[in-house]
This record gives structure tokens, C-alpha cells and sequence, in this order.
């Protein structure tokens, strides 16, 4: 029998979503600070929510396991977790919160508007990562934060003047580029979760171009789905430990079995980008001449 699809609630504003999980009023209207060792119960009511706005959560004193990748580890330390806006939430049972203490810290993107962080902030690619891809924090790396969402939060409490929304963007730029430093730390800390990630892409990337027939180009999608990662986690990761990402990755082995395709068998360059998976070969053509500096004729004729 088809399951009758989920109620959610529309949190279009920071009141809205302080309402929602039983916080205090906001006392800023673009923004609001939670310290959670004061709200470990969650209001009953409180279901699936759609929220439009950014979520920054550092917890602590969880207890019990967090799922990472295909692995789960135990995490007392602190853990710092994004949500961009658009992203369904819904609580989980699975870890318990009954210690737990740490910050939350939620924002409207109008906040941002008038400043470059409003651009800038889409390129912090831990807004795009799942939650079993949040960040675990060091204990001097949970102390650097605490003071920098207290900061936060007493700005917000303060009555709004000409400087309030400037000193509050620029307070919370310095938060995500704390948390960018940490991020990448933890891709080369991790090394054994890490590396063990980097070996099976490269081996899926090599068995995807292994086969011989016709297949769809490969998407970075396909490959973050296998590897169960979300997409901006994998290129991250992968741009930390090689220099490259997941998309650089694909093109490499794009090129490297094209011209494999030129060299061993009598295809036509049309025929070969088929092969491929391109649906147009003089994207194909393109995409070869970028990565090799001669077009596929070229590259055939150079080594005959």
C-alpha cells in the first residue's frame, strides 16, 4: 500500500522556526542564536520542516553513534553540522540528546543581500554535505567556536543601529571560514575514512570505463550515490587529498579511455563519442582538444 506522503511545516522566517522548535524569540529579526544545553526536548509537535533559511549547529555531548560515510563512530566531541536553505529536516531518535549542549545558530539569506558574503557564501561547498558528513570538531577547535557564536549572539541581542547587520555579517564570515579551515583538516586527519573513500572512487571510476559498451557519461551524481557521500562532500574531499575534483576526475578517465578508443580501434570520432556516452561528439572534440591540446583526428594521426 502507497504511504501517505509526510506533512511539513513552511518555516519562511526566523520567528517561524524558533516558534517551531519551542527556541526563544529572536531578538534580531534576520537572526538568532540557541544555546542548546537550554532546549535538550524538543516540542512533541515539532515535524518535518522546510526551512528557508541557513542553520549552523555545533553539538556536543552527543551520545551514541553518528553515521559517517559507510561508517558510524562514537562522537562526545563537539559536532558542527550546515543547512542551506531548502533542505528538509526532520528529528532523529537514533542519538541521544539528553547532555547534549553546544550552539545553534540560524540566519535568513536577506541578511546577506547586501554584502559579498550573499555571493560568496555558495561556495562553501559543507552547506551542499548530508548530515553524516558534518564536521567533528577538536576541543581547541569547540573552544574557537564557542567564542564566536557568543559573539554572535550577544550582537544580535543588541538594539539595531546603522552597524548591527555589518558587524553580524562579518562575525559570521569569520565563523565559515573557521569552519572551512576545519573542514579541510579533517579530510587530511581522517586519512584512513578518507583514503579508504578516494580508493573505491578510483576503483567505481576505473570499472565505469572498463566496460566497452555505450553507457551515459558518467555524472558526479552517479558516483557520489554509490559511494553514499553527497556530491560537494566527494569533490571536496577529493580536491583535498589529489588537487582535483570529482569532475576533473571523470574527464581524466573520459580522455584517457578515448584515447585508448582512437588508438586500438577503426571507430570514427563520431563513433567514438558515442561510445562514450556524449550525445553531441562535438562536445566530445572539444572536451579532448582542452585536456590534450589536439583534436581526436589529430591525437590518431600524431600516432600513426
Amino acid at each position: 500500500m502507497k504511504q501517505p506522503a509526510k506533512e511539513f511545516t513552511l518555516l519562511a522566517s526566523v520567528s517561524e522556526f524558533a516558534r517551531h522548535f519551542g527556541f526563544p524569540p529572536p531578538t534580531h529579526p534576520l537572526l538568532t542564536v540557541v544555546d542548546l544545553s537550554q532546549h535538550r526536548n524538543p516540542p512533541p509537535t515539532a515535524g518535518p520542516a522546510y526551512r528557508e533559511l541557513y542553520i549552523i549547529a555545533l553539538k556536543k555531548n552527543l551520545k551514541g553513534q553518528i553515521q559517517y560515510g559507510r561508517g558510524a563512530y562514537d562522537f562526545n566531541a563537539g559536532v558542527l553540522a550546515f543547512y542551506a536553505p531548502g533542505q528538509l529536516c526532520e528529528a532523529t531518535d537514533s542519538v541521544d540528546i539528553s547532555e547534549m549542549s553546544g550552539w545553534l545558530l540560524a540566519f535568513h539569506p536577506d541578511l546577506l543581500h547586501k554584502y559579498p558574503l550573499g555571493k560568496k557564501i555558495a561556495s562553501y561547498g559543507f552547506f551542499s554535505y548530508q548530515i553524516s558528513e558534518a564536521l567533528h570538531l577538536s576541543e581547541r577547535e569547540e573552544l574557537v567556536l564557542d567564542g564566536l557564536f557568543g559573539n554572535i549572539r550577544y550582537e544580535s541581542g543588541q538594539g539595531i543601529d546603522a552597524f548591527s547587520q555589518e558587524v553580524l555579517v562579518s562575525q559570521l564570515e569569520v565563523l565559515l571560514s573557521y569552519a572551512n579551515r576545519y573542514y579541510h583538516r579533517q579530510f587530511l586527519t581522517r586519512r584512513p575514512a578518507e583514503h579508504d573513500l578516494l580508493s573505491r572512487f578510483e576503483e567505481l571510476l576505473a570499472a565505469y570505463f572498463a566496460h566497452s559498451n555505450e553507457q551515459p557519461l558518467p555524472t558526479v551524481q552517479h558516483f557520489a550515490d554509490a559511494l553514499h557521500v553527497s556530491p560537494a562532500y566527494l569533490s571536496d574531499m577529493l580536491r583535498t587529498l589529489t588537487g582535483q575534483n570529482t569532475q576533473q576526475h571523470i574527464h581524466y578517465g573520459l580522455i584517457e579511455k578515448a584515447k585508448q578508443l582512437l588508438l586500438s580501434t577503426s571507430l570514427s570520432i563520431n563513433e567514438t563519442a558515442f561510445q562514450l556516452g556524449f550525445e553531441y561528439p562535438q562536445y566530445f572534440t572539444r572536451l579532448f582538444k582542452s585536456k590534450t591540446g589536439l583534436t581526436p583526428a589529430a591525437f590518431r594521426l600524431s600516432a600513426q
